[in-house]
């Protein structure tokens, strides 16, 4: 049995939670409504405040759903009640980022400045060095700071570039000169 998938999902007060046929599933809460198909063969119950995510057989195929489904589902009650965030920090001389409008403009050593467009479900906000991601869906928060990040990874040798902030950058050490 799978450690994760057969835990329950408690419902939290303010949260509405409803199961459709074809296993769609639509979570309302305070921080915006987030919809999902899960798999059909999962089996999703509701029981009071909790939810049950079984699976119908012991294949490989379905003990591998049973977690994620579980995992899935729980993610979106967390994301419309606390949101999800992720923080980028900018390292390096002359690069910096602000928000014009709903547009993320980043000028990161390039001839031009680099710009984003915020998506729906995503605000973004800049305090000093530090771009922070903030919406209900995990998946989509985490795919945009990847976006951003992307834009200028950060660099081995002076640390330059878009880091998360939880990242450890690995320093190499330069050149130190010809030898005769």
């Amino acid at each position: 049995m799978s450690r994760i998938g057969r835990l329950p999902i408690t419902i939290p007060a303010g949260v509405d939670v409803k199961i459709e046929a074809g296993n769609a599933i639509t979570v309302k809460g305070p921080k915006g409504t987030l919809s999902n198909v899960m798999h059909p063969d999962m089996i999703i119950e509701r029981e009071a405040d909790t939810i049950l995510v079984k699976r119908p057989s012991d294949e490989k195929k379905h003990r591998s759903l049973h977690g994620l489904t579980r995992t899935l589902i729980n993610n979106m009650i967390i994301g419309v009640t606390q949101g999800y965030t992720k923080e980028l920090e900018i390292n390096g001389v002359g690069y910096r980022a602000q928000k014009q409008g709903n547009k993320l403009v980043m000028g990161l050593g390039y001839s031009h400045p680099v710009e984003m467009s915020e998506i729906p479900g995503i605000s973004i906000s800049v305090d000093g060095n530090k771009v922070i991601i903030s919406g209900a869906d995990k998946q989509a928060v985490g795919q945009f700071a990847a976006e951003v990040r992307e834009k200028r990874p950060p660099e081995p040798y002076k640390g330059k570039g878009i880091k998360y902030v939880t990242e450890t950058i690995r320093r190499k050490e330069g050149k130190t000169g010809a030898k005769k």
